[in-house]
């Protein structure tokens, strides 16, 4: 375990994955603690005097013009607590409230919030002690802040509710107890702070974009597999056409494409005297397709550092002028188009790797035996995984329909328009698991293509994939139970083992770009 120095308005999208992958300990700078201070003072200030201040000594939202007695102003924060933790559904997994836990602890530490310091250090010390907040996983709008889920993580934190340790659930009161941490006692503004914001939006959505990277990676390796099996051409991967079109994505996973083919003997056999003009987009469009995919998730990530590093609750704290300001940071709307953005991606590269894996079986087209078996009839061979994969490109074209777009209006239409954005991070987690499928029976299909062209080989990388895939699955000569087959194939490239091939190829462009 290492240990992470969480700089408020400056973490890094590396940062973020190790805090996702739960190798570090996370601390604040002392030079973090000054604002802090500063920040807090003003609403202290505020929380003794008698002008009203929203969400110091006001009601919330359409209550704002509720007046609460200064001896009520912690029983307030309790109860905006308790009323708002109302989510529904299974948790929200170790992972998304790490990433939950420490951007909410960095965008109160920037001293914008006016939170004391024991708030953060509370946050950070549930987080390092291995503990994880129950928070349910539906519930929330995406404004004004995610409410429910933020409120279900302070509720533990406030020692009410439960945490899941070690996976099994148990009171918060217990497990704060357990590991030596006081419950958090909630002061004027904090419990309003704590759960105004996009942190679990943000949270999802960066999960959703950590899970992917391995995915797309195994992606442009099958889909340059498939091309080989088919005996398509390189031609249309050729530096020269990408420069002239500009796009950056498409010029960068070209690149990938030619470095993957080199030194292919399949493709070198059919160089001359192949009556074939031109393969069918699903193998020539690739870089064209897969390239305009890249660019909109390298978009979503720089979209989700900024807000990663954000000040999103409400109102808003300016020590150096004295202001508190109340505007509307925590609605999700940069989340929710970025996530919508990625939902697009995930099921475009699914489209067409299920449209690779139809190529592969139409013997008209491909040239290899029909349903790539050798006595089709008595055999369907790949007939049936390709239905599988068609189900879940089908599925993911509902899944693809944007949420930003269906607003609904709550809170006695004080919030008027809402973001939908933690359904639209939400979402992604099933739409990854079915483009892994699919690109887990193309695996599988185009590995059998190639045992039809033997002794032809493959490049080096590709022969790679080829071998690791028949370390635990031989090819198929005659029908079989075929669901474990794609189990294991679909484990290869959801664990980074088949990405994990492309990390000896010097040269290439990073496919996430931060900044």
């Amino acid at each position: 375990m290492t240990s992470l120095i969480l700089n408020p308005g400056k973490i890094t999208l590396d940062e973020l994955g190790l805090i996702h992958a739960g190798v570090c300990q996370l601390s604040l700078p002392e030079s973090a603690r000054v604002n802090i201070r500063a920040a807090h003072a003003l609403v202290k200030a505020a929380a003794d005097g008698d002008a009203p201040v929203y969400g110091v000594n006001t009601g919330f939202g359409k209550l704002a013009n509720k007046r609460i007695d200064k001896d009520q102003l912690d029983t307030l924060q309790r109860n905006l607590i308790r009323s708002h933790s109302v989510g529904v559904g299974e948790p929200l997994a170790a992972p998304i409230m790490r990433l939950m836990m420490a951007t909410k602890a960095a965008s109160l530490a920037r001293g914008y919030s006016g939170c004391r310091e024991v708030v953060m250090d509370t946050i950070l010390a549930v987080h390092n002690a291995g503990l994880v907040p129950c928070v349910p996983s539906q519930g929330s709008v995406g404004a004004s802040g995610d409410l429910a889920p933020l409120s279900h993580m302070t509720l533990a934190l406030m020692g009410e509710g439960d945490m899941l340790v070690d996976g099994v659930r148990v009171p918060a009161l217990q497990a704060l107890q357990a590991a030596g941490i006081a419950p958090l006692t909630l002061e004027a503004k904090e419990g309003l702070a704590l759960i105004n914001g996009t942190q679990t939006s943000t949270a999802l959505a960066l999960h959703g974009l950590l899970a992917f990277e391995p995915v797309l990676e195994a992606a442009l390796v099958i889909g340059a597999l498939t091309l080989d099996a088919a005996r398509g051409s390189d031609g249309p991967f050729d530096p020269r056409i990408h420069a002239v079109r500009g796009q950056p994505g498409q010029i960068d996973v070209a690149q990938y494409y030619r470095e993957l083919l080199k030194g292919s003997a399949i493709r070198a056999s059919h160089a001359e005297g192949d009556d074939r003009v031109q393969d069918p987009y699903c193998l020539r469009c690739q870089p064209q397709v897969v390239g305009a995919c890249v660019d909109q998730l390298r978009h979503a990530a720089r979209v989700l550092l900024i807000e990663a590093n954000a000040v999103t609750d409400n109102p808003l704290v300016f020590p150096e002028d004295g202001a508190m300001i109340s505007g509307g940071n925590f609605h999700a709307e940069p989340v929710a188009l970025a996530a919508d953005g990625m939902a697009l991606a995930i099921a475009e590269v699914g489209a067409i790797a299920e449209r690779r894996i139809a190529m592969l079986i139409d013997s008209s087209v491909s040239r290899l035996p029909a349903f790539l078996t050798a006595d089709a009839g008595l055999n369907s061979g790949f007939m049936i995984a390709h239905v599988t994969a068609a189900a879940l490109a089908s599925e993911n074209k509902s899944l693809a329909h944007p949420a930003s777009v269906d607003s609904l209006p709550t809170s006695a239409n004080q919030e008027d328009h809402v973001s939908m954005a933690t359904f639209a991070a939400r979402r992604l987690q099933n739409m990854i698991h079915n483009t892994a499928h699919i690109l887990g029976i193309e695996l599988l299909a185009a590995a059998q293509g190639i045992e039809f062209l033997r002794p032809l080989t493959s490049s080096p990388i590709l022969e790679e994939v080829h071998a690791l895939l028949r370390k635990d699955i031989a090819a198929h000569h005659v029908d079989r139970y075929l669901a474990p087959d794609i189990a294991h194939a679909t484990q290869l490239v959801q664990s980074g083992a088949v990405a994990q091939l492309l990390k000896p190829l010097g040269g290439l462009p990073a496919l996430w770009i931060p900044d």
